[in-house]
């Protein structure tokens, strides 16, 4: 049945007319059974009455493009064909369907006043026709408001479940909107995590193949070899670090449950960090805090990146033998880092900045900005100095 009828009425905007018109002709067909084969005491229908019941049924056909206007223009047939005491139960359903309508699309005002003026309709219709029992005035009277609290409920009802379909479909973004950022955050944190390890190791690797290389090309016959052995050994722990390093990011990206991963490198490691660029050739001076206390984990691997992006930096741009400053201080509930250089050293020639803008900054200000902080980079005393301000929550909050 349902298939017979889409074939008739297919989707598009044309299909309401036509379930509209089929509508009326249903009505039709009732109205007119009732008026021939319902007894009536009154007027017996004739031309006239016929024209009014049809007058009454047809505008049906635009209730839903035009529903005040159609109940008006309903009315007006339908109070003539009663006060000419026609059969009276044939326009019933024609003047339910048209008051239907107009509550059901609302609004609520237009419903309450659409129920006075059919109660008026029917008191005139009514006296005009000598009165009668009470009873009766109640009867219709009462049906005429069923059929208008029906369309007001069914308006509310509408309403009801639109607004659940606008709060599924706004959840529905919202759920796809926050998949997409967190999809964005981490591949955010995968590429810091990959460039701060990386670029470290490479940078590291790069400095001491260069010593291993001068010390092999300058003077063959008076090698350094515990130099050569020493810096050769050094390139092969980097590559040991940075494979671990690795292969725990990789873990956490494919989600191994089965081997967790290390934990995160904190400020405790700020040591090995100073230790690895003066293998590189750096002048590092190191200064702690005698007692840090406890530190967030998030804060102190921020600390541990922000040192290992600002020395690999250093080491990168000024080359071996630049003089670095790395000060860690807690004041007034924040951690402070001060990562400076001096720049070259008297003589010696800058090396060649790789082409491209680096992401090593924008990094360390999102690791930072992560945990609440601001960070400051910018030209210092003849070298790059950065300046890490990440703030420590309360023991309580800790």
């Amino acid at each position: 049945m349902v298939s017979v009828w889409r074939r008739l009425l297919p989707e598009g905007p044309g299909r309401a007319l036509g379930e509209d018109a089929l509508l009326t002709a249903v009505i039709a067909a009732v109205s007119a059974s009732v008026a021939l084969l319902v007894e009536h005491d009154g007027r017996s229908m004739d031309g006239l009455g016929w024209a009014l019941l049809a007058g009454s049924v047809l505008p049906l056909v635009l209730r839903r493009r035009a529903p005040l206007t159609v109940l008006l223009v309903v009315l007006a047939p339908v109070a003539v064909y009663h006060r000419l005491d026609y059969q009276h139960a044939a326009p019933f359903v024609a003047t339910a369907v048209a008051a239907y309508t107009v509550a059901a699309v609302g609004p609520r005002w237009r419903t309450l006043l659409l129920g006075a003026v059919v109660l008026l309709v029917v008191l005139v219709v009514w006296r005009g026709n000598g009165g009668g029992p009470a009873l009766k005035l109640l009867r219709i009277s009462g049906w005429m408001l069923c059929v208008i609290a029906v369309g007001e409920v069914t308006r509310l009802h509408r309403r009801l479940l639109a607004a659940a379909r606008e709060r599924a479909e706004r959840a529905e973004r919202d759920r796809e909107e926050e998949a997409a950022r967190r999809v964005a955050e981490e591949r955010l944190r995968v590429a810091r995590d990959l460039h701060d390890l990386l670029a470290h190791s490479i940078t590291v690797i790069g400095v001491r193949a260069s010593v291993a290389s001068h010390l092999l090309t300058t003077a063959p016959e008076r090698q350094d070899r515990p130099t050569l052995v020493a810096t050769l050994d050094g390139i092969h722990e980097v590559c040991q670090d940075a494979r671990a390093e690795l292969r725990d990011t990789l873990r956490v990206l494919r989600g191994d449950e089965d081997e967790p991963p290390g934990p995160l490198p904190g400020v405790d490691g700020i040591p090995d960090l100073v230790r690895a660029a003066e293998e590189s050739g750096a002048l590092v001076e190191l200064t702690l805090p005698p007692d840090a206390g406890p530190l967030p984990g998030l804060v102190s691997s921020a600390a541990y990146r922000v040192t290992q992006e600002a020395l690999t930096n250093a080491v990168r741009h000024a080359g071996p033998g630049v003089r670095i400053r790395v000060r860690l201080a807690r004041e007034a509930g924040a951690l402070r880092l001060t990562v400076a250089d001096e720049g070259p050293p008297p003589g010696a020639a800058r090396p060649a900045s790789p082409g491209g803008a680096g992401l090593g900054l924008a990094g360390m200000r999102e690791r930072v900005r992560g945990v609440g902080g601001t960070l400051t980079a910018g030209p210092g005393p003849g070298g790059f100095a950065v300046t890490a301000e990440l703030p420590l929550p309360s023991e309580a909050r800790t």
